[in-house]
Order: C-alpha cells, then structure tokens, then sequence
C-alpha cells in the first residue's frame, strides 16, 4: 500500500513538473523540482542585481520565473522599456491590479499606485493638474535648493574636513525624505543633520516599504499568518503603519484648521505643498475629500518623490567614480 501511494506521488510530481516546463514558454533559469527556479537566486544573492542584469540580457530583457511548487510565487519580469510603456501608458486598462494587489500593497491605501478605473483616472488627473502648477513647481524648487544649501553642503564639508566616510546613500535617503516630506505636508523632519539622528516617521516610511518587498519574497500564506499572529516583518508593518498613520492624519487635521482661519489671500501667499494644493482644490471641484483620501493621496506621493530620486542620485555618483574624466 505504501509503495502505490509513493508511486503515485512520484507520478504525479513528475506530470506536475513537465506541465510547469511546458507553461513556461520563456524561463529565464532552469526549473528544478519542488524548488523552482530558486536556487540560482539563492547562490547569487551578494550579487543579485548584477545576476538579473545578466539574466535579462541574455534573454533580450524578458522572460518567466518560477517560483518553488504551490506557492504561486510566479512572475513575469522585464527591464524592456517598451514593455514597461505598453503596460503603464499605452495600454493601462488592460492591466487591473485588482484587489490581491491592494492587499500587498497595503499601506498604499487606495491612492494611484494601487488604485484601478476611474479612480486611477480621478486621481491621476487631480495629482497632475496640481503638480503642473506654477505655484508648486516654484515650490518645489524652493524646498529643494533650500535643503541642499542649508544642510546637504555643510555636511558634506564638515565630513570633508573631519576625513570621515560617510554611506552617501544614507545622506542621500535623508536628503529626499525631508524634501519630500516638506513638500508632502509642510514639515521638515530634519533627518539630514550633522549627527544622522534616527527619526521615528522615516524608520516607519521605511520599514513599511521593506514589509511590501518581504511580502513579495514569500508566499502569501506566510506572511499572511505572520499577520494574523503579528509576528515578524508583519508586526514592523502594524507598527510602521501606525506610526505614519499618527504623524500624517495630525498633519491634515492641523493643515484643515490653518487653512480654515485664513482668506483667500493669505492662502495664495502661503507655501503650497500637496496637502494645502489638495484642501484648497475642493472648493473649485465642490467636493470635499476625506482625511483617509488625502492620507492615501500623501503616501504615494512620498514613495513616488522620496525613492525614485534617492535612487537617482546614488546611481549618478557612482557613476561618477566610475568614470572620473566626467567629474
């Protein structure tokens, strides 16, 4: 009796193995039993972006990967630029995130990151009709040069002159942060300082990016019970939630009573970061937002201003040591 029921489950380990190689029409690793394409990873893990760098290349910038047996830990990745348009420009509606996306993404809240239909297209349309504005590109602008000449070049002097080294990835998260942050809310956390000092709101904005990538890494039946137990990466990212949550809901309460007790003219004068853009636009449309609208609208925007630049930046320095003839 055993011998039939191993034989069995070799037979169909085997009929599940060969289906998985003929559904997988372009791997971009060898698929290995139970395990998937997983090992490889494993093995070049120090060197991980390299590793897909190279990957992709050989493969003409796309291709499947499959993740271990029955954890629907499968994906199609591409670095093609082409793609990339077709799928967030071209022909974005026929790509709905729906709601197992919204489900990882969960302190995106319903903002356009993970928002689908019409209301992509409302917030969409509203963001960008706010961010074209002369007054926010002219604040903006003001933020940024303020930040680099009053805390990012003392900084970089006084690490110059004290002949200590410094992760400028480090700076440069902090840099971003507090400019995103005042052009966000208004307020300047002061994560960029001479002592680096750890700052309650970034370590929470960033432990609840590192939990989105966590729950990307593992199959959602664990880091689902991880939640259900609040233990783990799961429990950072209660905590982290909650501590953003508190920090940006004071900041919209404050910014509604501010701008209730001024006129007209003193709000066209006042600095119009997102926050102010979005309460003062609901007269002109009529209608007013909900503080879990402007909340959700406010963290998508930190993600899409705080880390793209970030990225940016120590990528252009880098590249800069690499090639010192361009210095």
């Amino acid at each position: 009796m055993a011998l039939l029921l191993y034989a069995a489950i070799f037979f169909f380990s085997l009929l599940y193995f060969f289906n998985r190689r003929r559904s997988c029409k372009h791997p971009l690793l060898s698929d290995y039993p139970i395990l998937g394409m997983l090992p490889p990873v494993l093995f070049n893990l120090w060197r991980i972006h390299d590793f897909f760098t190279d990957i992709l290349t050989k493969h003409g910038g796309s291709g499947e990967f499959k993740g271990p047996w029955f954890t629907k830990m499968n994906y199609l990745v591409t670095c093609d630029s082409l793609n990339v348009q077709h799928m967030l420009c071209k022909c974005f509606d026929n790509y709905m995130k729906g709601p197992e996306f919204r489900e990882i993404f969960e302190p995106f809240g319903d903002g356009v990151v993970t928002a689908d239909s019409e209301t992509w297209k409302y917030v969409r349309t509203l963001l960008h009709s706010l961010v074209k504005q002369r007054r926010f590109e002219a604040f903006v602008d003001q933020t940024v040069q303020n930040k680099v000449h009053a805390c990012l070049l003392p900084i970089l002097d006084h690490l110059q002159q004290q002949g200590k080294v410094v992760d400028l990835q480090d700076v440069f998260n902090r840099f971003t942060f507090d400019n995103i942050c005042s052009t966000v809310v208004g307020c300047d956390p002061m994560c960029l300082s001479i002592d680096f000092p750890e700052v309650a709101i970034e370590r929470a904005f960033n432990e609840s990016e590192e939990s989105i990538f966590y729950r990307h890494t593992v199959p959602m039946s664990v880091w689902k019970f991880q939640k259900w137990l609040q233990i783990g990466q799961e429990k950072k990212m209660t905590e982290a939630i909650k501590t953003f949550d508190e920090f940006i809901y004071s900041c919209i309460t404050s910014k509604r009573e501010k701008l209730s007790k001024c006129s007209k003219e003193e709000i066209d004068e006042a600095p119009f970061d997102l926050l102010t853009a979005l309460i003062t636009a609901e007269k002109g449309e009529k209608r007013v937002h909900s503080d879990k609208f402007l909340r959700d609208a406010a963290f998508n925007f930190f993600v899409a201003g705080r880390e793209t630049m970030t990225s940016a930046l120590t990528w252009f320095f880098w590249l800069v040591t690499k090639h010192p003839l361009v210095e």
